[in-house]
């Protein structure tokens, strides 16, 4: 394709590109030191070869040992409490078949943790979430160092896998990376009567029975949950920045289509080596017109708040300074053109049968809204504007995505978005940053002035809730919740009790310094409040009664104070030990004592 650049995207996109020039150059000159034009075991000791080759088949250690061929290292997340990651047992032999098949070797170089913020969430794990993300790309890193591969492939979905794995891919930015993608499950209870249910439960009007029977009809069989949260947000990331096989990010898991691209992706690892003549480091695909493209990705999905964290460290893992604005400027100029749930009824295998990425990607390249030349595992991202299938003899082919939507009430076009710019904002005043998802919030409530009442905690406003206290306008805030606090969990428990007030016909609203994801729904929630309470940020000086002025339209974020009893007011304090002990978390308080702010990245990392 050949449409014109919109003046906005080139414009945001060379801002970053100078603002990222050292950093960036620095990046580069690293990968360029580590590359080599032949397989860097052979520079290893004979005993620390011999190590690496011990374990493997009589044909792959001979290959190794002696030829001169590709060798793959698997970094997978598998487990198989996790419906997303469980599909991932059977990949490791297909993937070293494929690999045999087109001349190279592959070994399971590592694992990483993989954690389900949906088990977790409401629970003493949850503080942790944010964390793993750090430790998955640690992991990745200690997978790699052995110095044995010549590309990588990834296998990995949710949350905080997707962003650790590419980290930790990024620290190794001179082997080729291919992420492979398990797929979602099937279609279950419709995501809107599973959150009626939610609603019910929150009022005493349904059972644990009722709710836990609504909870397995949702979430029933091995993939991803089907809902338009993080982990799919991923997945379209991953495919719109060019590390998965053009359509393959929503294929759903043991088909014959998931498994032949899954060889293919293989097959495409082994192709862009050093080895070869078409050599792609993954530190030179992820530049910055694959970070813009990104993000115009997730301003047209609607997609979740987590990445407006994520994609601020995966980019600044190549060297690349992604900031708040560039998200802000960039939305404006980006259509929504999906309704997929909490921003609509349907789910992503809708999303995929309405025409899904292909289509997507042709809507926003044919109105100049992506970089069509951002270089990729496949090609260029021109090459993305199609959709999979398997022909005659079970090989996969491409045919160009569908001229029309499937269905216009989960994906359009550029010229008829369901609204004319993207889902997110940046908010901004005396209480600091924060940001807004605004694509799933009725627009009468993108402004809303109420009186704050202050929690420390979701128990403390689930019990106020319990008790009556809160049918009335008001804006909810919740401190204390940040990285640098209790690892900034995601606060999903607040939705139900916040969304039947609101049902209720009240005002209310949300700030907090904690976590939403894809999941924050219908109540306007200004969310990763920077700087947080607990490095001394304003929103600890907010007080109840206090009248708190969200608006998105204008991006600001007010409190009603007057300026000299605002400059008296001391900041709130908060006892956290309780939050820093338990499955775990006090080996963790390294992390909270290292990590940087939300707009950051919120990442023990440096940052650029």
């Amino acid at each position: 394709m050949t449409t014109k650049l919109n003046a906005r995207i080139g414009e945001v996109t060379e801002r970053i590109a100078q603002r990222s020039r050292p950093s960036r150059q620095v990046y580069l000159a690293r990968i360029d030191a580590a590359i080599a034009n032949k397989p860097a075991r052979k520079r290893l000791g004979c005993a620390n070869f011999a190590h690496g080759f011990a374990a493997c088949a009589a044909g792959d250690k001979e290959a190794l040992r002696e030829g001169t061929g590709p060798n793959l290292a698997i970094v997978t997340a598998y487990n198989d409490m996790l419906s997303a990651h469980q599909p991932y047992a059977r990949f490791p032999d297909l993937i070293k078949e494929a690999a045999r098949a087109a001349g190279g070797t592959a070994q399971v170089a590592g694992g990483v943790p993989a954690m389900c913020d949906g088990v977790t969430q409401g629970e003493k794990g949850m503080e942790l979430s944010l964390f793993s993300r750090d430790v998955i790309a640690l992991s990745t890193a200690v997978a790699l160092s052995h110095d044995m591969f010549d590309a990588a492939v990834y296998l990995g979905i949710c949350d905080k896998i997707v962003p650790g794995l590419l980290i930790g891919a990024l620290s190794f930015g001179h082997l080729p990376a291919v992420f492979l993608p398990a797929g979602p499950m099937p279609s279950g209870l419709p995501n809107d009567e599973k959150s009626k249910v939610r609603q019910l439960f929150a009022e005493g009007k349904a059972t644990r029975a009722d709710l836990l029977a609504a909870e397995a009809e949702a979430y029933h069989a091995p993939g991803t949950c089907t809902f338009y949260g993080t982990a799919n947000t991923n997945q379209m990331l991953m495919e719109i920045m060019g590390l998965h096989l053009p359509g393959s990010s929503f294929i759903n898991p043991n088909t014959p289509l998931r498994d032949a691209l899954t060889m293919l992706g293989v097959k495409r690892a082994l192709a862009i080596t050093a080895l070869g003549n078409q050599f792609a480091p993954i530190g030179r695909i992820i530049d910055e017109r694959a970070i813009v493209n990104g993000v115009v990705g997730l301003n047209a999905t609607g997609g979740s708040t987590n990445l407006t964290i994520h994609l601020v460290a995966m980019a600044a893992a190549a060297g690349i300074a992604l900031r708040w604005e560039d998200f802000a400027d960039l939305a404006e100029v980006t259509p929504l053109l999906t309704r997929i749930y909490p921003n609509g009824k349907a789910d992503v295998n809708h999303f995929h049968a309405a025409g899904g990425m292909g289509l997507l990607i042709r809507e926003l390249l044919g109105a100049g809204l992506l970089h069509g030349d951002a270089q990729t595992v496949w090609g260029d991202l021109d090459d993305y504007a199609v959709e999979p299938h398997l022909d005659a003899e079970g090989a996969v082919a491409w045919t160009p995505a569908p001229a029309e939507s499937g269905d216009r009430s989960v994906l359009r076009g550029a010229g008829d978005p369901f609204q004319p710019t993207g889902g997110l904002r940046v908010l901004e005043g005396p209480l600091g940053r924060a940001v807004i998802k605004t694509s799933a919030v009725a627009p009468e409530r993108h402004t809303i002035e109420a009186p704050a009442r202050v929690f420390h905690s979701q128990e403390e406003l689930h019990a106020a809730f319990r008790a009556g206290e809160l049918n009335r306008d008001f804006v909810a805030v919740v401190r204390f919740q940040g990285p640098k606090a209790i690892g900034m969990p995601e606060l999903h428990k607040l939705m139900p009790p916040l969304g039947v007030l609101q049902d209720r016909g009240h005002r209310v609203a949300l700030v907090t310094d904690g976590r939403m994801s894809g999941a924050s729904g219908k109540v306007p929630s200004a969310i990763h409040v920077t700087p947080e309470a607990a490095a001394g940020g304003a929103i600890g000086k907010i007080r109840n009664g206090d009248v708190i002025r969200l608006d998105a339209p204008a991006g600001r974020l007010e409190v009603m104070v007057a300026d000299d009893v605002w400059a008296r007011r001391p900041h709130a304090e908060a006892d956290l030990s309780a939050s820093h002990v338990g499955v775990g978390r006090e080996l963790f308080s390294v992390f909270r004592g290292a990590v940087g702010s939300a707009d950051e990245g919120a990442a023990i990392f440096p940052t650029v």
